[in-house]
């Protein structure tokens, strides 16, 4: 993902929730400097490689529990959040988790020492997780990323939830097909800011779907009524 082809939607993300810019830039300015005074090997994420392959990008909704065989039967699961945490208590192996470190930071802590890639990102109000959290890592297991415009080592694949975000990454690396066990658009039990998180995270997908000229299963019925107005034309 190119920034400059992000940053019009990130924008618009930004006054939609009226979140400040300049606090993502000083997260990953944190995680940076971070990232600086280590003398560890960040993960080469560029070794991350997804061509011609199915990949189930794993949404820790309350469906996910129905959804485990998706996700076995796919070439490769990159989870979102405490999605991993779920899958791999029922046996299934993730090749990826992406995380902001709000939710289950251990599974993201023990992941990294196995050696699986967790992609952890910083945002305006999870400084403090990412100083927690990430010194307790393998950084060798760690790709690291903002949603602000990317500063080395961190980069920017694009997206905004966790969910979406692990999508844009399968993407980026090659994924010839996705899938999308655990991912609920509607559930009741989610707080009204994590409601329209969602609204975006559709939105996204939508963009993203567009743009790998594919069509994914869990927006048939939904695109009608999504709200295109701050996607780019294409």
């Amino acid at each position: 993902m190119n920034f400059q082809t992000w940053e019009p939607i990130y924008e618009a993300i930004l006054d939609d929730f009226g979140f400040d810019r300049a606090g993502d830039e000083r997260a990953r300015d944190v995680f940076v400097g971070m990232l600086r005074a280590t003398d560890s090997e960040l993960f080469d994420v560029e070794t991350l490689a997804f061509s011609g392959q199915t990949v189930a990008v794993a949404g820790a909704g309350p469906s996910l529990a129905d959804d485990h065989d998706v996700a076995r039967e796919a070439d490769a699961v990159v989870a979102a959040s405490s999605a991993a945490r779920t899958l791999r208590a029922d046996g299934v192996d993730v090749d990826c988790m992406v995380t902001d470190l709000d939710g289950t930071p251990e599974t993201a802590i023990r992941l990294t020492t196995y050696g699986t890639p967790v992609v952890i990102h910083a945002h305006g109000d999870n400084n403090r997780a990412i100083q927690d959290y990430v010194p307790q890592c393998q950084l060798s297991s760690v790709v690291a990323t903002t949603q602000a415009a990317p500063a080395p080592p961190l980069r920017n694949f694009g997206g905004f939830t966790d969910g979406d975000r692990a999508a844009f990454l399968a993407d980026h690396f090659g994924a010839s097909r996705l899938v999308f066990p655990g991912w609920d658009f509607d559930d009741p039990a989610v707080t009204p800011m994590k409601r329209r998180k969602l609204t975006w995270a559709e939105r996204l997908l939508y963009w993203l779907e567009r743009r790998r000229d594919e069509r994914f299963a869990i927006l048939d019925g939904r695109r009608e009524s999504i709200d295109t107005s701050a996607l780019p034309v294409e």
